[in-house]
């Protein structure tokens, strides 16, 4: 697809590059990308992907923009604050580069759409935060035989790999199977410095580049593990699993909010538990966030207890509760107070503990 005159100007630099040149440029300009996600991650990855001449990208992500992203997520500025991110990144990249198309989808990636979207595109960067969607990102690429850059990122450390291409390593080959919900603290927990995710959603554009281009060698077959404490990157050979088995189909579970097939069983979503309130009789409220989250806002009255501490306190028992009593656990997006519901039945002998699903986010109007 030949560079019009416009282009010429635009891509100059890349057109100069010695191993580049025209012939990358106009790969670039017939490529589409999937990005999963315009959060930490994302954000940068769009940029550069839109600034580079990719012809068409499509951005996939239902969440609206608050003040707490603005310290990573590059795109978007304080007027944006309510605004679903992928038509604010949209809107961004389109003054950006005008040169290329951008579809933005402000839904969920989940089992019902994950195979339309992937198969639209020829790449996916998995900027996602959690673990059920890179599983379903995984396996989606599988059956459509497409690769994904992967990033991911934790205070600060990140990591960035390329799986499913021309028969390399997949996700799964690293990780088999999810963690146990809990037992991995996301950014909202453990914190994240806001560079960190530039340099990551950066590196994850750059391979992208790479695999569209043919340019370089890419991170398939390894793990790129990157210390921003100590500048000190580490690169893991991978090999793809021979045992592993091949995916045809996504199975009819296993990518819910969780990680674990059946804890809808131990949740309540916000109109359930707002029912439960008006409705009266014994309940209490458990929030196991952080100190500095609550002081931010709270569902009263509540208890608190940080999901650390829940987790080294002695059992039976936790003093300022009653198992006996019908408890609800809450945190910022309802990951954390999973697993503290788990610790409540099973450590503490409660009879009855639900998490909020989806947390304070989902609870707040």
């Amino acid at each position: 697809m030949a560079l019009s005159r416009e282009e010429t100007l635009r891509y100059g630099r890349h057109l100069s590059l010695a191993g580049f040149g025209a012939s990358a440029q106009e790969k670039l300009k017939s490529s589409s990308v999937l990005v999963i996600g315009a959060g930490g991650l994302g954000c940068p990855a769009l940029l550069y992907l839109a600034a580079a001449g990719v012809g068409r990208i499509a951005i996939v992500d239902p969440d609206t923009v608050d003040a707490s992203n603005l310290q990573r997520q590059v795109l978007y500025v304080s007027a944006d604050q309510g605004a679903n991110k992928a038509e604010a990144a949209a809107r961004r990249l389109r003054a950006l580069n005008p040169l290329i198309h951008v579809d933005a989808h402000p839904v969920r990636f989940e089992r019902s759409n994950a195979l339309e979207l992937v198969g639209s595109c020829d790449l996916v960067v998995d900027g996602s935060d959690n673990f059920p969607t890179r599983y379903l990102v995984n396996d989606a690429c599988a059956i459509a035989g497409r690769p994904f850059v992967y990033g991911a990122i934790q205070g600060f450390e990140g990591q960035v790999s390329v799986f499913n291409l021309r028969g390399g390593p997949t996700y799964r080959c690293l990780f088999p199977e999810p963690p146990e919900p809990g037992t991995v603290p996301n950014c909202a927990q453990a914190g994240v410095l806001g560079a960190v995710t530039g340099i990551i959603g950066t590196l994850q554009a750059c391979e992208a580049i790479k695999v569209l281009t043919g340019v370089g060698e890419t991170l398939s077959g390894r793990l790129l593990v990157f210390d921003t404490l100590s500048m000190s990157p580490t690169t893991v050979a991978l090999r793809p699993d021979p045992g592993r088995p091949r995916i045809t189909e996504l199975p009819p579970e296993g990518y819910g909010e969780t990680c674990e097939p059946g804890a809808e069983a131990l949740e309540i979503d916000s109109a359930g538990l707002r029912r439960m309130l008006k409705d009266g009789g014994s309940i209490q409220l458990l929030d196991v966030r952080e100190g500095w989250e609550r002081e931010l806002s709270s569902i009263d009255p509540s208890r608190h207890v940080p999901l650390g501490a829940l987790e080294s306190a002695p059992a039976p028992g936790l003093p300022p509760l009653d198992p006996a009593v019908r408890t609800v656990v809450y945190c910022a997006h309802g990951m954390r107070s999973l697993r503290a519901a788990q610790i409540l039945k099973t450590r503490h002998g409660f009879r009855s503990a639900l998490s909020l699903r989806g947390g304070i986010a989902a609870w707040e109007p």
